[in-house]
């Protein structure tokens, strides 16, 4: 029986070098290839991890065309996920993908069409999911610590660009060649913040009822757009199956912070950091006790999540454990990005 998977990455930025950390810290994981065309970024991730020369390629085909890679990671701009997510199925590689999966539905139900037909591990990272706190508030759920569950309310924001005053007016600096800004390459605080909040809702939606993607109706829309054609701040209602309310909000222009808040008919649980909690992270319950609980978080932010997809992997499923993401919350997820976007699937 496979007890170590061997991992590839395609895409060198800074999100795939904390990534590349974690296996310095897993078990069951190794990461063997790396692929860019950029010859700089390929051989400081050489010299960073240790990656052998005949594992170290220029190009992205190249890694896919590997042997011995069981999983690629795809951490490339939002606008490549979809080429590189369906020539990695033909490969027959399991995937991992980061947020947003795809840049609209009709993407990711073409992929769900070519995954059927193949015995593929398929995960959209979000790696909150597998963290302790998560667990944890799971657990403080299933326990009735705050009655039921009636609404939630969670955000991703920050302020992201420098700006000045001239005359009293405040002047924004939007670069259409940095991929935030840029509707081409996937830009918009929605896709690229808003998808954890919407993601977090349906996690704990799943906990209350089996909804499905005609069960969710979104409402309440607010998106401000920006120069560059891309929405910069923005916030809507979404209601689950009439059993959750779940209000969401994504900003490149307001620090809106990572604050979660889960509210019962005995109390609410309270997230700071609901999505990059680093070295500790706390959860606070205000209910008949009163408490704060302090959780020890792994030493990098990634590792329980390639270990739990690791896991899956060698335990031949192609879906994540929970709390991990499946297939399906993918699709329920980007359906709710879609709507709140006023993306109309073709």
């Amino acid at each position: 029986m496979k007890t170590l998977v061997n991992w590839g990455i395609i895409g060198l930025g800074n999100v795939a070098t904390e990534f590349a950390e974690a296996f310095k810290y897993t078990k069951n994981s190794k990461l063997l290839a790396i692929s860019s065309k950029d010859q700089n970024k390929l051989n400081k991730f050489k010299k960073d991890f240790g990656a052998k020369d005949d594992f170290c390629f220029k190009n992205y085909d190249g890694l896919l065309n590997c042997k011995e890679i069981d999983i690629i990671y795809i951490a490339l701009p939002n606008s490549l996920h979809y080429e590189w997510i369906t020539k990695s199925i033909k490969k027959e590689k399991n995937i991992l993908v980061e947020k947003p999966a795809t840049v609209n539905l009709s993407e990711l139900r073409n992929i769900e069409s070519l995954l059927k037909k193949k015995q593929i591990f398929f995960a959209e990272g979000f790696m909150y999911r597998y963290h302790p706190q998560i667990l944890k508030v799971i657990d403080l759920l299933k326990k009735n610590t705050i009655g039921k569950v009636l609404s939630m309310e969670s955000f991703f924001g920050h302020k992201i660009f420098k700006s000045k005053k001239i005359f009293g007016i405040e002047l924004n600096k939007f670069k259409k060649n940095n991929r935030l800004f840029n509707k081409d390459l996937g830009g918009g605080a929605i896709l690229d913040l808003g998808c954890y909040p919407v993601s977090f809702g349906i996690l704990i939606a799943s906990l209350l009822s089996k909804n499905n993607l005609s069960d969710i109706k979104i409402s309440n829309i607010k998106n401000k757009i920006g120069p560059t054609q891309v929405d910069i701040d923005s916030f809507a209602e979404i209601n689950f199956n009439n059993s959750l309310k779940c209000i969401v909000g994504a900003s490149f222009i307001q620090d809106l912070g990572k604050k979660t808040k889960i509210i019962g008919t005995k109390g609410e649980i309270i997230l700071e950091d609901s999505w990059l909690p680093r070295n500790s992270s706390t959860i606070t319950i205000n209910a008949s006790i009163k408490d704060i609980i302090n959780i020890k978080c792994s030493k990098n932010i990634y590792q329980d999540e390639i270990e739990n997809i690791s896991n899956s992997i060698i335990n031949n499923k192609k879906d994540s454990n929970f709390p991990g993401m499946t297939l399906k919350e993918s699709l329920q997820n980007m359906l709710i990005l879609d709507q709140w976007r006023g993306v109309r699937e073709v």
